[in-house]
């Protein structure tokens, strides 16, 4: 049984077995004859003694799950002998029956069969004509389902929220979106102050799909404020942010999540400090992504170390950058992080690791642009003194034309320094 549907099998079962048992009842304390007119105005009929006693039988042996008794009991009536109203009753039990055995065909025989006896008031047969739609639903014919319940709400008296929320279900389930959506928003509008949770999810889905992210975002506020413990709709109410290009509301929303101790994801811990970034916070990014590889919540791999060392880059954070780089270039197919990490150390005037680095790079090979690789190794020769090495790194750099002018420069100096 599909669970999304379970609600609904159960409040057919409920709506139709409990129909009847209080005729049925009613009929075994008083007798047919008893109090007819009252009877007449509160349930719209009769049931005699004999049936009242067999349809009580029959509900009993529902209620302990006796389907198989239930149904002998009613096999011992003649239908063709029953009134309309006791006939009506006797189909809504075999209904009942049908629903708890799935045969949902068999079903909306016996409850076509209770509305066409005639035996049904005005509302009584409104509310059965529902209940066909329910029936449609539940067995997934969405078309069906969208067109009987089409049809119920036309004539339908103040109809409830569920009815609605079940129309956009069968057209979302259609993919027939725009229809879908004027029910999943009358369904949220009937339900007051606190609508059940689906019907806030599917219309939220609903206007996302539209790209309507003003509306998604009023939805969702209120699908939050309900149940401010779901982690899903503060990640949602912050990518809807985004999407309004509110990326500063974006990021307080994720660390207001944060700080609940909900966002326990890597994917939601490294989009909080990529926001970090993107709000220039890059201190709060590597600290963040940091705390998080130490405690394993995000993976220690290439990709996490990389962007650690951009963060403490970005802050400045030369010199905690340096080992995640190295980390980071170990890790990786190619030698570009150990091309930055020679940069980083240039940055520092630490000569020696700077040519470490860009040797790790050149021999790992893969570097975006190597003329300018050699060229920054000269640089760090000339700096540590090593005229030799410097001119013949800064000689490769200078046979490209991006490096030439830099690296000439270089050699001129290098050749002042000797003749003096």
């Amino acid at each position: 049984m599909n669970k999304k549907f379970g609600a609904v099998r159960k409040s057919l079962i409920l709506a139709v077995a409990l129909g009847f048992a209080a005729d049925a009842q009613m009929a075994m304390a008083q007798g047919r004859a008893a109090d007819s007119e009252q009877q007449q105005q509160q349930s719209g009929g009769t049931v005699d003694q004999q049936t009242g006693r067999i349809l009580t039988e029959a509900f009993e042996k529902f209620g302990n799950d006796d389907f198989a008794g239930a149904r002998e009991s009613l096999g011992r009536l003649r239908l063709d002998r029953l009134s309309p109203y006791e006939r009506s009753r006797v189909e809504q039990i075999y209904t009942s029956l049908d629903v708890q055995a799935e045969d949902y065909a068999g079903a909306r025989q016996h409850m076509e069969a209770a509305i066409a006896s005639g035996g049904l008031n005005e509302v009584e047969a409104s509310q059965a004509r529902y209940q066909l739609a329910q029936l449609w639903i539940q067995e997934e014919n969405w078309t069906e389902g969208a067109k009987a319940l089409e049809a119920w709400l036309s004539t339908a008296t103040n109809p409830s929220s569920s009815a609605y929320y079940l129309l956009a279900i069968a057209y979302y389930q259609l993919e027939q979106m725009d229809n879908a959506l004027d029910p999943a928003r009358k369904a949220v509008e009937l339900a007051g102050e606190t609508p059940q949770e689906p019907w806030l999810q599917l219309l939220s889905a609903l206007l996302l799909q539209r790209e309507d992210y003003p509306a998604a975002l009023d939805v969702i506020k209120r699908t939050l404020n309900l149940y401010p413990g779901r982690k899903q709709y503060w990640t949602q109410l912050s990518s809807v942010y985004s999407q309004l290009e509110d990326f500063q509301n974006a990021l307080v929303v994720l660390e207001f999540a944060h700080h609940a101790g909900l966002l326990t994801d890597s994917a939601e811990l490294r989009r909080l400090a990529d926001m970090y970034m993107l709000r220039e916070m890059p201190i709060r990014a590597a600290n963040l992504l940091q705390e998080s590889m130490d405690k394993g919540t995000i993976e220690a791999d290439q990709r996490n170390y990389e962007a650690l060392a951009n963060s403490l880059v970005a802050a400045r954070e030369f010199e905690r950058s340096l080992p995640v780089l190295e980390k980071a270039g170990d890790l990786s197919n190619d030698g570009v992080l150990y091309s930055r990490m020679g940069e980083v150390s240039l940055q520092l005037e630490d000569w020696d690791k700077a040519v470490d680095a860009f040797k790790k790079a050149l021999d790992k090979g893969g570097v975006r642009d190597v003329p300018n690789t050699q060229m920054l190794m000269g640089i760090a020769y000339y700096e540590m003194g090593d005229y030799s090495n410097a001119t013949t790194w800064l000689n490769r750099a200078a046979s490209d034309e991006s490096s030439r002018n830099t690296s000439r420069g270089y050699l001129q100096l290098i050749e002042s320094k000797r003749q003096n």
